[in-house]
């Protein structure tokens, strides 16, 4: 009776445990590169007679699919391409199951896998079990820059998990797929295309952080995705994680500023400069990681420019409303947009198109006028002379006409009833962004996180205490805010800044990026402050206008880390009409295609890429 009682009691306890245990896959090495394996297998392929002699020592075996038709399969040639991919390694030519013949390849010193799919494989390299199980084959890489919060994997009903899998590299792996899995089609523009999302936007399945961490484990996972990730999982791309933001998108600088989180880092020059915020993470990941494409990054006030500028990117703040902002922290909804970063003008647009979807229309008729805000007219540095060369270029390309143009006394030459601008507008950009995230973000965060804590406070960084303090004592009102900026937007959009029904915008207006200066993430700042004033960064963001930054090149610094000289990126902004975001996306694609604009490169040096001088073997 005692034995008898103890194996039922002991079957009981082995039913409840193998009803809790399910796969979150697998993590496995192919000559010393880590490989994540989702916990679900694509297909099975059965009636593999191969299958019961390879198992010996492993439980997967890699292998290859190739597409082939006719009587001879030269594996040769199908998988000549095959190395291009940064998945793929010779590894996966253990074994190949040939696609679309039934005949042998030529050559047969290889292992061939006979039997039958159960669904048609995309080329590229997989794992397969004894049972016949085939897993996909995604490529770990450690974000050695430390530009994610958390890596993710879609689970595949429209929500994503964190992705169960590490790798060394002291920072977090992130997973990719084959881009031999995927074929771009009208439906899925940009299937196969990575993306990183910024650590503001929900997506189902993740908690959000918005750099804080008192908010990442007070609230419970999304339940739903903001639309402009939606929008490009929708278009096929490939969700790999979320990445660093400044807290609650406010702008901090490295060190000092970055207390719940470490800032991402930058990889030009030195490694050691500012990466700019808030979207740090995205401005890193992207200049530094050749399997990351694009990143989305938000831009209130300047902050997927500033991250591109920087790091000598492609980046975008578009024209305001033109992609809902639903399930996404607000810093000012009047001010907020969604931007993208990336190395590669086509990919970029590419993605725009997927994410802004019909508010967005491609237009190929240009201005010829260009309106210059401070632009250089004699060259006293590389900077300067990267910026007039590419003026000039411009200028020729467009057959037009180069002005220079001076905002501020502009306006106050016809707004001689109010204040000079810099006057004016000096308080607008704090006070929007003070007040509106005081109410829809800190006062809901501090009644929760005290109804949980005994009413307690969350710690929060000095960057957004400092802005919030400042707002509660302001008199000024968001609708006093939000009447300076009308008046501005609407003189700018009659202005330099007016349609056209020819060319959507009658003016090119281009004004200075950046242009090699320094900020070191090692220097002890002042304590923070409110982001008062004016300058032509703001013009955008008051203007409601699209507002792009194109790389032109690098300058040389003295370096006080490495004792050498190093190179930081120069980059120009170009603005239009608001609504015109087609036309600049199509103006700088067509100046790629010109030669006038270059593909950013990855690692130290936007132009010339090399190994970022952590690294000394080109691997990530």
């Amino acid at each position: 009776m005692y034995l008898s009682r103890s194996l039922g009691v002991a079957s009981l306890i082995v039913a409840s445990v193998q009803a809790a245990v399910s796969s979150t896959g697998f993590t496995v090495s192919l000559t010393d590169v880590d490989y994540f394996l989702p916990p679900k297998p694509i297909a099975k392929i059965s009636g593999c007679k191969e299958l019961s002699t390879s198992f010996e020592d492993a439980m997967f075996v890699p292998f290859t699919v190739v597409k082939a038709q006719g009587y001879g399969v030269d594996v040769a040639a199908l998988t000549a391409s095959y190395a291009e991919d940064d998945v793929w390694q010779e590894g996966f030519m253990e074994a190949i199951y040939v696609q679309g013949s039934e005949f042998k390849p030529m050559n047969s010193s290889l292992t061939v896998l006979s039997g039958t799919s159960s669904k048609v494989l995309a080329p590229g390299p997989y794992f397969i079990n004894a049972a016949g199980h085939v897993y996909e084959a995604w490529r770990l890489f450690s974000d050695v820059q430390g530009a994610f919060t958390e890596p993710a994997i879609a689970i595949g009903d429209g929500s994503y998990s964190v992705l169960p899998a590490g790798t060394v590299g002291q920072k977090h792996a992130i997973a990719v797929p084959s881009r031999l899995y995927f074929t771009k089609t009208a439906e899925k523009p940009l299937a196969g295309v990575r993306i990183g999302i910024k650590d503001i936007y929900d997506i189902k399945g993740l908690r959000t952080s918005n750099g804080n961490r008192a908010w990442y484990w007070l609230y419970s996972p999304a339940n739903a995705t903001a639309p402009p990730v939606q929008n490009l999982i929708d278009a096929g791309a490939i969700i790999v994680g979320k990445m660093i933001t400044s807290q609650f998108a406010n702008g901090e600088t490295a060190t000092a500023d970055w207390v719940d989180y470490h800032e991402a880092f930058n990889p030009r020059g030195d490694g050691y400069q500012d990466t700019s915020s808030s979207s740090s993470g995205g401005g890193a990941g992207t200049a530094s990681y050749p399997w990351l494409d694009v990143s989305l990054g938000s831009d209130t006030g300047g902050s997927v420019r500033g991250p591109s500028q920087v790091q000598g990117l492609y980046g975008n703040r578009p024209s305001h409303g033109l992609v809902s902002l639903d399930h996404t922290m607000p810093l000012s909804p009047v001010l907020d947009t969604p931007g993208l970063l990336a190395r590669n003008p086509q990919v970029w647009m590419e993605a725009a198109q997927a994410m802004y979807g019909p508010n967005i229309t491609i237009t190929s008729n240009y201005p010829t006028s260009i309106q210059t805000l401070g632009w250089p007219t004699a060259v006293d540095d590389v900077a300067d002379e990267l910026l007039i060369d590419f003026l000039g270029n411009v200028t020729e390309f467009l057959s037009a006409n180069a002005t220079a143009f001076n905002v501020t006394a502009s306006f106050d030459a016809s707004n001689a009833d109010i204040a000079p601008l810099t006057t004016f507008m000096n308080l607008t950009y704090a006070l929007l962004i003070t007040k509106q995230q005081t109410e829809l973000v800190r006062e809901p965060f501090y009644a929760d996180y005290a109804a949980v804590h005994d009413g307690r406070l969350p710690f929060v960084n000095p960057v957004p205490l400092a802005r919030w303090g400042w707002g509660d004592n302001q008199t000024y009102t968001v609708e006093d805010a939000v009447a300076n900026k009308t008046i501005f937007q609407t003189w700018a959009n009659e202005t330099f800044l007016a349609p056209s029904p020819e060319t959507c915008s009658k003016s090119l207006v281009m004004y200075v990026g950046s242009t090699g200066g320094t900020t070191y993430r090692n220097t002890y700042w002042d304590e923070p402050g409110v982001p008062f004033g004016f300058s032509n960064s703001r013009i955008s963001v008051m203007a409601e206008v699209p507002d792009y930054v194109v790389p032109l090149g690098e300058a040389p610094y003295n370096s006080t880390i490495t004792g050498h000289v190093e190179y930081l990126p120069v980059t120009a902004n170009l603005m239009a009409a608001k609504g015109c975001d087609g036309m600049l996306f199509s103006l700088i694609g067509e100046l790629y295609e010109a030669g006038i604009l270059k593909e950013s490169m990855v690692g130290r040096s936007g132009v010339t890429g090399g190994d970022i001088l952590l690294k000394r073997d080109g691997s990530w």
